[in-house]
């Protein structure tokens, strides 16, 4: 029984050293060993053995105190009762320590795969930050780039209202030269019109000069 459990104690010791310090995959082949543990039947009988063992636990501590009292009442414990103190105290200091060594191994596969966890969410954040960052320089480009299209865009639009002021001037000009023109016209038709109206008259005055003298010379 003592061999046994100075058997148990030393593997659960072997277990929480390759736990606590990573040496090549052993740590994650313990890891995966204790999940499987886990799967199934297993937390059902590691539960067994271990009410198994605090049962005997119990009963070594009851046959301390049993030998104890019986030394205290005679005064003195023969060797047997020595013996047998010992080795009840040996087999409950074996159990309790596999006990407590159990679960300190139990609760650090706990927070181990906790924080194996922690870090893939962690290795995911940062995936997802570099990705969020990466498009933040994309717009960023893309922002730079539609506000250099955006200037170029407003000084061609200024060169177009400047253009078409310039249109607009010289289409005013020549407006005020056609108007000029017409006036212009007008008055050369005018002064045509009266031209003729003098000349019909002139005309008319030499008919009626021609017509006096005629009747001068009969």
């Amino acid at each position: 029984m003592i061999q046994l459990l100075f058997l148990v104690l030393f593997a659960e010791g072997v277990l929480a050293f390759l736990l606590l310090v990573k040496i090549g995959p052993l740590r994650e082949l313990v890891i995966k060993s204790l999940d499987q543990l886990k799967n199934g039947k297993g937390p059902a009988t590691v539960k067994t053995i271990a009410g198994t063992m605090s049962v005997i636990l119990l009963s070594s501590l009851m046959s301390i105190v049993k030998i104890q009292n019986k030394g205290a009442k005679l005064g003195t414990m023969s060797p047997m009762d020595q013996v047998l103190w010992r080795t009840h105290l040996l087999e409950a200091s074996l159990m309790g320590f596999t006990l407590f060594l159990g679960f300190i191994i139990d609760r650090m596969h706990h927070y181990l795969r906790k924080l194996i966890g922690l870090r893939s969410s962690a290795g995911a954040s940062k995936e997802e930050i570099e990705r969020l960052q990466k498009e933040k320089t994309q717009l960023k480009e893309k922002e730079e780039k539609a506000s250099k299209e955006i200037k170029v865009l407003q000084q061609e639009i200024a060169s177009l209202s400047e253009n078409l002021k310039k249109v607009k001037l010289e289409s005013e000009e020549k407006d005020k030269r056609v108007e000029g023109a017409e006036s212009h016209v007008a008055a050369l038709q005018k002064q045509a019109a009266d031209l003729l109206l003098e000349y019909d008259r002139l005309l008319e005055d030499n008919q009626n000069l021609q017509t006096q003298a005629m009747g001068y010379r009969s």
